[in-house]
Parts: structure tokens; C-alpha cells; sequence
């Protein structure tokens, strides 16, 4: 059972109003208030958290805007770098006026097989999960059994969270472990039913897995192998388009992770605007018709205590449902990590107020996931 708190030990001051609560992060030392109510006033100590999360990594503390720099167009980042410049997910680089790194042909990436049905976000409707879509795009009516993903690992993101639950690729990501397309489609064999790419988040690199994609589905043109994905939803829009029609027409589907509806709270704990990914949600919409079974879009909220609260897990529930009420909607327990270790995991309480926020804003399909990680709150007196 977890000990009582005092309802000011382990508390953070806010910077801003000093507001002390154990539900604000140090790395930030802001409450959800103040991010929404005074963003213009607090954004430069926004800013500087984002630059000492990334210093160390050697990353660049904004995406970089040269004025006569080589301009990148993957994402909503539109970096242009100038010589010897960075990207902001850290794969690119300016030499001799080119951009040299990740590309079509190489990706630092690294994969492992997952035993099917697996913890994957969309693992409740997806066919691996539930034999949705069989026999057309699932080897059985029910759990997939005996088959694998293949968990395809981009190491580099177009984000900047400071909670990410898969920082540790930011350490391996300098030792770049280029792989080509051929390379990773080969490690497609007779018990993988589908590809999963995530990472960091596959954004920055998807020229390269896209051109996998492809290859490993033209060598496997008899049986089924379903695409997925699982980002940030922060690409071209021409791109997300190519990533689409992969998935659609193998079964498989798209995740985006909605981290929050208010822009302002975006950019304080992801550093980045969620414009594009609410855009490009939207653009998947459309294709979201075109298939009943399996469910194409998913989209999934991690629940961070004292941030996301039932305001973003509503907002978010109304966009959705105003698109289509029917797209699986999960919602995630936290675990505290990377800059964020100092927060409570999601109680029990927390997730039941958003679940309920959630179909109350006129979401058909919501779960709760990693419900393993819910505390009682009842048991501390978090302020």
C-alpha cells in the first residue's frame, strides 16, 4: 500500500505564480495554469527546459532556420541548415550544401520480434490483438498466435518530450546504426504478420521505411503482412499520404499519439506545435471510411499527472468524435521517466475521470491501457 504524503513534500514551486504541488514537474517548474493562461509570459522558461533536455544530447535547442540554409521538408519542423548544422532530430546534417545522414537508403534504426498478441497501443481492435479484418488481413479469428511483429525502432524524433518513455534511444542514437532498406526487409520472415515502426518516431526517417515497406511486401505479395505505424503524426502531409495507402491495403494501421489538445501545453512539455499532427489526424480521417475492418486510425493520450488533465482528454474526444465517434481512443497510464521522474504515476481516479471526459465528449470507443500502473490517490494527498 502506498504511504500517505504530506501535501507539500516532494512539491515543485511554480516559477510563474508559486503555486507549490507534488503535480509539478522540476523540469519544467510550471503548472498546467500558467502554461494555459500566461504562455507568452512563461514560454522563455519553456524554451530554456527544452535546451537543457537537449544539450546534453547534442541536439539543437530549436529546429534550425538558416536564412539561405538547405531546407528539409519531412516535417512540420521545416529545418534549414546551414554548413555543418544539425536537424533538430538530430539524423540530418549540412555538408558541402547537401543533406548527408538518414535517408531513402540508410536509416539509424534497430528492431527486435514481438510475440503476437503483444502490449502494442492498438493491440484491443488490431488483428494480431483480435483476429479483426480475418480472413482478408488477420491468419485467424481470434489472437494471432504463434506469429510475431516485427518492431521496427527509428532512433530519432521530431519531439522533444520531456516525459518520453523511450528516451534511452537518444544515448544509442550518436553510435548510428545505419541500415538499408533491403537489410531490414530481410528480417521479414514466414511467422511475421505485421511491421510496426515507432521509435523515437519514424517521421524523421520515413523515406527509408517506406522504401522497407515496399520491399517486404513485394516479396511477400501471397500472404499477409500489415504496415503499421505508431507517431507523432508530425510529417508531410505527402508522406503520411504514401504511409496511408501501405496500411490500408495490407490491413494494417496508423497510431497517433494525441499527447495534448492546447497547443501551448504541446509546446511546454513536447517543445514542438501539435498543429500539423491535428491536421494530418484529420487528412487520415478520410481514409479512416474507406476500411471497416481492422480499424485504420487509432489514437492513444498518455494521462500525465497534473498536465493532461479530463479539459485536454475532452477536447481531444470532441475532435476525434467530430471526425468519427467509432476511432479507438486510448488512453494511457503514465510512468514517471526521463525528465519527468519526479511525478506521481496516474492514479486510478485520474484515468476513471478522463475515460469518463472522454465518452462523455462523444467518443464511442475509449479504453484505459497499462492499467497496471494506476495508483489509488485516495492514498496520498496530492495537491
Amino acid at each position: 500500500m502506498l504511504k500517505r504524503s504530506s501535501p507539500t513534500k516532494n512539491a515543485t514551486t511554480c516559477k510563474h505564480c508559486g503555486k507549490k504541488s507534488a503535480l509539478i514537474s522540476k523540469s519544467l517548474s510550471l503548472c498546467l495554469d500558467c502554461i494555459r493562461q500566461d504562455f507568452e509570459r512563461v514560454k522563455p522558461l519553456i524554451e530554456e527546459s527544452h535546451q537543457k533536455s537537449r544539450q546534453s544530447f547534442n541536439l539543437p535547442s530549436q529546429p534550425p532556420k538558416a536564412e539561405h540554409g538547405v531546407a528539409c521538408h519531412l516535417c512540420l519542423n521545416e529545418c534549414q541548415l546551414a554548413e555543418g548544422q544539425r536537424s533538430y532530430c538530430g539524423v540530418r546534417l549540412c555538408t558541402a550544401s547537401k543533406l548527408t545522414g538518414a535517408a531513402a537508403e540508410k536509416g539509424n534504426v534497430s528492431w527486435y520480434y514481438d510475440p503476437l498478441p503483444t502490449n502494442c497501443v492498438a493491440d484491443w481492435v488490431c488483428p494480431g490483438g483480435t483476429g479483426s479484418g480475418y480472413p482478408d488481413f488477420a491468419y485467424c479469428p481470434g489472437p494471432e498466435y504463434s506469429y510475431k511483429n516485427l518492431a521496427v525502432f527509428y532512433q530519432a524524433c521530431s519531439f522533444d518530450c520531456l516525459f518520453c518513455q523511450n528516451w534511452h534511444y537518444r544515448i544509442t542514437a550518436s553510435k548510428q546504426n545505419w541500415v538499408s532498406p533491403i537489410e531490414l526487409a530481410d528480417a521479414v520472415d514466414d511467422h511475421t504478420a505485421c511491421i510496426c515502426y515507432f521509435g523515437g518516431d519514424p517521421t524523421p526517417q520515413i523515406p527509408h521505411a517506406l522504401r522497407a515497406s515496399r520491399l517486404a511486401i513485394d516479396r511477400h505479395k501471397k500472404r499477409i503482412l500489415r504496415i503499421c505505424w505508431e507517431t507523432n503524426g508530425s510529417m508531410h502531409p505527402a508522406s503520411l499520404r504514401q504511409a496511408a495507402k501501405l496500411s490500408l491495403e495490407s490491413g494494417g494501421c496508423i497510431k497517433f499519439d494525441l499527447k495534448a489538445w492546447n497547443d501551448n501545453l504541446h509546446i511546454a512539455l513536447c517543445g514542438i506545435s501539435n498543429k500539423r499532427t491535428l491536421e494530418n489526424f484529420s487528412l487520415l480521417a478520410d481514409y479512416d471510411k474507406r476500411r471497416e475492418a481492422p480499424p485504420f486510425l487509432i489514437a492513444s493520450t498518455l494521462l500525465i499527472p497534473g498536465y493532461i488533465d479530463e479539459q485536454e482528454v475532452s477536447d481531444i474526444a470532441k475532435f476525434i468524435a467530430s471526425l468519427d465517434p467509432d476511432i479507438p481512443y486510448a488512453l494511457l497510464a503514465f510512468h514517471p521517466d526521463f525528465l519527468m521522474t519526479d511525478l506521481p504515476t496516474t492514479s486510478l481516479q485520474h484515468a476513471e475521470r478522463c475515460l469518463k471526459a472522454a465518452k462523455d465528449a462523444g467518443a464511442h470507443r475509449v479504453r484505459l491501457g497499462n492499467i497496471h500502473l494506476l495508483r489509488d490517490e485516495r492514498q496520498n494527498d496530492w495537491t
